[in-house]
């Protein structure tokens, strides 16, 4: 990941400011990950289907490694949208789940920020290629916040 100061801030939280983030993120820019807001205002993150994003060419499949990626960065992206201030937040430890085979097409991911806490959230992420209610993997992330900036007392 890029340093803080590199990244854009999420605020107002829009398809431009969400681009300019992934732009940003070598890694994203390597899967090709990109990102909208929903209806609801959450992001919706995508991962166009590249040949280079295939793990098993029998099948063939989407490398596991590349999904887990996809997923970390949902997470990451929703967290800096819904963050007050500047900095990155630093994964402690993310557990994915996967559910069945990435086919060579477009795969999509939703996260849902579980518990925002002052010093670590609680993340889940779905990853669905073709149909939201069939997920290809999910993931479970605690990520560390950035401390907040103190504030003077008058």
């Amino acid at each position: 990941m890029p340093d803080t100061a590199s990244l854009p801030l999420l605020d107002p939280l829009n398809n431009e400011t969400l681009d300019r983030l992934m732009r940003a993120i070598p890694f994203a820019r390597l899967l090709g990950v990109g990102a909208t807001t929903g209806d609801d205002g959450k992001i919706i993150a995508r991962m166009p289907y590249a040949d280079h994003l295939i793990g098993n060419p029998r099948l063939p499949a989407l490398h596991g490694g590349t999904i887990g990626a996809f997923l970390e960065m949902t997470a990451i992206a929703q967290l800096l949208a819904d963050m007050s201030g500047p900095g990155l937040p630093k994964t402690i430890d993310i557990t994915i789940d996967y559910l069945r085979s990435g086919r060579p097409r477009d795969t999509f991911a939703r996260a849902v920020v579980a518990k925002h806490g002052r010093r670590v959230a609680n993340v889940r992420v779905e990853a669905w290629q073709d149909d939201p209610t069939r997920p290809i993997a999910t993931a479970h992330g605690h990520f560390m916040l950035p401390e907040a900036p103190e504030t003077e007392e008058a």
